[in-house]
């Protein structure tokens, strides 16, 4: 198990509770002592999590161990086939997709994915799409639309790729013809936030008729690093710049850019990935049963005034 900076009281905890374990394999009577850590442990994870800051919260959002879109659809899917290509220039890692069942329900679901070592981190060019990944969304967007499933999107990335050969194929314009494109769908859209929600490259494909953030995680316009950098000229501010940025799924939901929160397990989804993964699936087939209440006209026309309305302010 890995630990994070404000995780070591916990830590300590358990290395305490491992050796008490031992002792007990060797016979002597310490039941009392593994009963007492255990209630401690429980005690201190109820404070250290009902009390995290912007900033802590970040770095859960990037836990190593944090399940990725294909944990997600591993666990949650009957049946999953993935389609690969934007059919303009090539097949984008850092971005999936593809059909699935889930409980006899077939839906669209397209996600980023991030590597869990170092080589499938830079196979997965670390999460972030080129445009053709953006196209490659819009295609099997515009596929499921035709068939009349539903589109589910796991958001997970630090942003779209900045590199000098994604601004010549055209970047901005690719995530732009998403915003327009999903806006208009006719099928219910569900965005999911798992991770991390930075930037237009998470916006890409997050206009939905529901926008859901898990507890644990992030949205905004830029990080915390890249925000302290400009601001004071150093990442030594990114614990201010968190804050500041308001970028916490409570901060979102209270500024109605989102729609919900989904609750994560005690000390994260990493924590306990089987009770993530039943909490996600639940929370998708609730709405989606909701959504398909719903005519297509109005499902556009609410998803207009939802976003529509984001950053209007009145003097």
């Amino acid at each position: 198990m890995e630990y994070l900076e404000f995780e070591k009281p916990i830590q300590e905890l358990m290395l305490k509770l491992e050796q008490a374990e031992k002792l007990k394999e060797d016979g002597v009577d310490v039941s009392q002592a593994i009963k007492d850590l255990n209630s401690k442990i429980d005690k201190q994870k109820t404070d250290i999590y009902s009390n995290l800051s912007a900033w802590q919260k970040v770095q859960l959002s990037r836990h190593p161990k944090r399940p990725y879109t294909l944990d997600y659809i591993e666990n949650i899917c009957d049946e999953f086939i993935e389609l690969h290509g934007d059919r303009t220039v090539k097949d984008d890692k850092a971005m999936i997709g593809g059909w699935a069942i889930i409980e006899d329900k077939s839906y669209m679901i397209i996600g980023h994915q991030k590597g869990k070592n170092t080589k499938m981190r830079q196979f997965r060019n670390f999460g972030m799409p080129n445009p053709e990944g953006y196209r490659k969304a819009l295609r099997l967007m515009k596929m499921a639309e035709k068939f009349g499933k539903p589109i589910i999107t796991f958001i997970d990335t630090p942003g779209a790729f900045p590199g000098l050969e994604a601004e010549e194929r055209g970047q901005g314009e690719a995530i732009a013809r998403n915003l327009i494109e999903m806006v208009q769908l006719s099928v219910p859209v569900i965005c999911v936030i798992i991770g991390e929600g930075a930037s237009g490259g998470a916006l890409g494909i997050g206009i939905g008729d529901k926008v859901l953030m898990l507890e644990n995680t992030w949205y905004s316009v830029i990080s915390p690093e890249s925000c302290s950098s400009i601001l004071w000229r150093s990442w030594d501010y990114k614990e201010q710049a968190a804050q500041a940025l308001k970028l916490t799924a409570e901060d979102m939901l209270s500024n109605e850019l989102i729609d919900g929160i989904i609750k994560e397990p005690i000390g994260g989804a990493h924590n306990d990935p089987g009770k993530m993964f039943e909490i996600v699936k639940k929370e998708i087939i609730k709405q989606t049963k909701a959504l398909e209440k719903k005519s297509p006209e109005k499902r556009i026309d609410d998803r207009i005034v939802k976003f529509g309305k984001m950053g209007v302010t009145k003097e």
